[in-house]
């Protein structure tokens, strides 16, 4: 019966080693799938690799330092210093441009209608409906095409993208050109992007939005602040943020 038992432990094998091993040969096909899948293989990297793995496999070692190159499929390391040097100099020409913009509103006595404020997004121009449309219309009125060519002779002096926003009151539209405010408000917009791309705004960094009602700046419950919600955004939008 000893003799019995001695044999049937010598039969027996310690297989606990196959599961460090197994993990070890799953982590060795990732990473044979991650290389392919970058296209480009360093060959001598990749004979280190395989040397670090034979050695951990053997016993002989357990750790495999990879090192990046800078040869080709390397990746290369975000330049911080550049990309905020970038966000400053646009920093720069927004606030430039916006306080040229307030020195034009202020010189022609538009400040009750026109309006200018740094926000996350963007710098924001807002122009109130009334020197723009007539009432209830998207067309641009004679007068309203100085201002805006004053302004956009500002605006030109950045590269930066330009959203349009329009805007409307609670009243309900009662005319026959348009179905709602949603339809008022983006008709009115898209006047003044037709006007900027006509005037030398590339069409790739123009952009439109009509919010109708939607987007109050105070309450509608006087005639006063209908007015003031009714207004066209012109947004030079930050491109870095």
């Amino acid at each position: 019966m000893k003799k019995r038992r001695l044999q049937d432990h010598e039969e027996h094998i310690d297989e606990s080693w196959l599961i460090p091993y197994s993990d070890l040969l799953t982590l060795l096909l990732a990473l044979f799938i991650v290389l392919f899948a970058s296209g480009s293989i360093n060959t001598e990297k990749l004979h280190q690799i395989m040397i670090s793995m034979n050695t951990a496999i053997n016993g002989k070692g357990s750790s495999m330092i990879l090192e990046d190159t800078a040869g080709a499929g390397a990746i290369k390391p975000i330049d911080k210093s550049s990309s905020g040097q970038s966000k400053l100099e646009e920093n720069q020409k927004l606030q430039s441009l916006m306080a040229d913009i307030q020195t034009y509103i202020e010189a022609r006595g538009l400040e009750n209608v026109i309006t200018i404020q740094d926000e996350p997004k963007g710098i924001k121009l807002s122009l109130k409906d009334v020197i723009l449309f007539e009432s209830g219309s998207d067309e641009l009125k004679g007068n309203s095409l100085t201002i805006l060519s004053d302004l956009l002779d500002l605006i030109k002096g950045v590269q930066n993208p330009i959203s349009i926003e329009g805007h409307t009151d609670n009243v309900p539209y009662t005319g026959y050109r348009f179905q709602s405010n949603w339809e008022l408000s983006a008709a009115r917009a898209l006047s003044v992007l037709y006007f900027f791309e006509g005037n030398g705004i590339p069409s790739g960094k123009l952009q439109f939005a009509g919010f109708g009602e939607q987007k109050p700046i105070v309450p509608n419950d006087s005639d006063e602040h209908r007015q003031v919600n009714r207004r066209v955004d012109i947004i030079i939008l930050k491109t870095e943020q």
